[in-house]
């Protein structure tokens, strides 16, 4: 019989594994204001396996509920990673419409650093936009021009797990308010995005970069081309 909240729970499965004497290195490494209890990333998925045994949503307000609780109640940054983990259960995979981007928006804004962002931009978004691609996609543009650049950058890589399946004139249109920004985190998810979709596509990405040097930064265009020598015909 199980006790106390869900973050309640959480909280307890993650202290019995964590580390103390790894939570200083880890804080410092991630530049993070919220403290870490120390629990290394298998270790905690683990317990949070065992705590996320068997949980169902009789809708999606109620999931919504559950991940908002733990992500806004959290005190240290692995509450935060149980956050993303539980919104990922394969039973809320019905819940990823268009509808959850609220949630996910508020978790983009308010963890605004690339561990938590990255995660959900890149799995949970794109998931969105494969469920709801109108919807999803029409947010995806708004989010590219957006004051936030947590947002941007979201907007920019919610296609790196697409492959073949990239939509390039979202990708090229998301990518273009942001091209001649300065922040690293837009360079870099530019050249990410580009990198991953020369996978696929090496020549395009190639022309792309070509077309655009004298506004891509250097960064950007060094990792896109990453995968140049995988070129066809390299």
């Amino acid at each position: 019989m199980t006790t106390g909240s869900l973050p309640d729970r959480v909280r307890r499965a993650l202290q019995v594994v964590a580390d103390p004497a790894r939570a200083p290195a880890m804080q410092a490494y991630m530049k993070s204001e919220m403290p870490y209890l120390g629990v290394s990333t298998v270790p905690r998925r683990a317990a949070l396996k065992a705590v996320f045994a068997g949980i169902e949503w009789p809708d999606a307000a109620a999931w919504q509920t559950d991940v908002l609780a733990l992500w806004r109640g959290a005190t240290f940054r692995e509450e935060r990673y149980a956050a993303v983990e539980l919104a990922a259960l394969k039973s809320a995979r019905r819940f990823h419409t268009i509808d959850a981007l609220p949630m996910y928006e508020e978790m983009i804004v308010t963890g605004a650093w690339w561990d938590h962002v990255d995660e959900i931009a890149t799995h949970r978004l794109w998931t969105i936009l494969q469920n709801d691609r109108a919807a999803m996609r029409k947010a995806m543009l708004g989010w590219s021009t957006d004051a936030d650049m947590w947002k941007r950058r979201s907007a920019i890589i919610c296609q790196v797990p697409a492959k073949a399946a990239t939509d390039l004139d979202l990708l090229y249109t998301c990518i273009e308010p942001s091209i001649g920004r300065s922040q690293f985190f837009l360079r870099k998810a530019i050249g990410w995005a580009l990198r991953q979709y020369a996978w696929t596509d090496p020549d395009e990405v190639a022309r792309y970069v070509a077309a655009n040097a004298d506004r891509l930064s250097g960064l950007s265009q060094r990792e896109a081309l990453k995968n140049g020598g995988k070129r066809r015909g390299a």
